[in-house]
């Protein structure tokens, strides 16, 4: 897979759709690379707020734009099946014409849909356990006209994938990914490496990133794969924002966008996520630095 340098954007399905839409439409505009949503039931942090579901919000997104890669950063297992969400995903590759990236994760314990929606809520061993058979079986669908597969949890028999993807041999596959065990999985499964640092200091996320990395690289480097292949992507987050809502601090200048993300690149990140802004006076920056900076960091 190719190494350049991207520029993403991870936008909540937190509006009506038409106000959705534009928020869509205007990521592609500014020349972002990818732009993602979320997989959730409803904000699990807010839950009185608007909220569309994430695939179904994704298949209207492949229609509305013609060029950006989409994704969900990331998938949570305990919502579907896994030969159901390969189908879906095969029809958002057909309905975007070959743009799709499968994100896929564990999902969170502390998300309320599991008691509104009467699912279980399985321990994170658990959820572990069953992502590996979730996206081995995924990995098949997507990748074979037929195919059978039997684990400790999930069973496919004969199950039929037509018409094939439009990627081939099917959509790239990412894996959202924190703890050891999880990034051993990365390593074998994945294309890319999706993650992020709930640590309280931006030093100290740097830090938690780049000892996960190095961890990554050890476990290629146990099953004799480059660790050239898996591309790191990695969601900015400013924990500050996120715990009390309002600005995000990367947006307070296109100088602080560039001293922080810098530093990110600097560690061996390819793909950098960002969070649609979270309030108006944002967006100009935003938008500069979708226009001017991101440009001259890729150049």
């Amino acid at each position: 897979m190719s190494q350049k340098l991207q520029f993403q954007v991870l936008l909540l399905p937190n509006a009506p759709w038409a106000e959705l839409a534009q928020r869509f439409r205007h990521v592609e505009e500014l020349g972002f690379d990818l732009v993602a949503t979320a997989d959730h039931f409803v904000d699990w942090r807010n839950p009185h707020i608007p909220w569309l579901e994430g695939w179904t919000t994704l298949a209207a997104v492949a229609r509305e734009t013609s060029r950006i890669n989409i994704a969900t950063y990331v998938t949570q297992i305990p919502f579907r099946n896994p030969a159901m969400l390969a189908r879906q995903a095969l029809t958002v590759d057909q309905i975007s014409n070959g743009r799709l990236v499968v994100g896929i994760g564990t999902g969170l314990i502390e998300d309320p849909a599991y008691d509104m929606i009467g699912i279980p809520n399985w321990s994170y061993p658990e959820r572990v356990a069953r992502l590996k058979e979730y996206v081995e079986v995924v990995d098949l669908l997507l990748a074979n006209e037929t195919t059978t597969y039997q684990g400790n949890y999930y069973n496919i028999k004969d199950a039929v994938m037509i018409p094939r993807p439009i990627q081939q041999p099917r959509p790239p596959i990412a894996i959202g990914a924190l703890g050891p065990v999880m990034l051993k999985l990365t390593a074998r499964h994945a294309d890319i490496w999706n993650s992020l640092s709930f640590a309280q200091t931006f030093d100290a996320q740097l830090q938690e990133t780049r000892d996960r990395m190095n961890l990554l690289d050890e476990h290629c480097a146990a099953i004799d794969r480059d660790p050239k292949t898996l591309r790191r992507s990695y969601v900015v987050l400013d924990q500050q924002s996120r715990d009390c809502g309002g600005a995000i601090a990367y947006y307070a200048s296109t100088d602080a966008f560039t001293e922080m993300v810098e530093r990110v690149i600097e560690i061996g990140i390819t793909e950098i996520v960002l969070h649609y802004p979270l309030v108006e006076r944002e967006m100009p920056v935003f938008e500069q630095i979708a226009t001017e900076i991101i440009p001259t960091l890729k150049r």
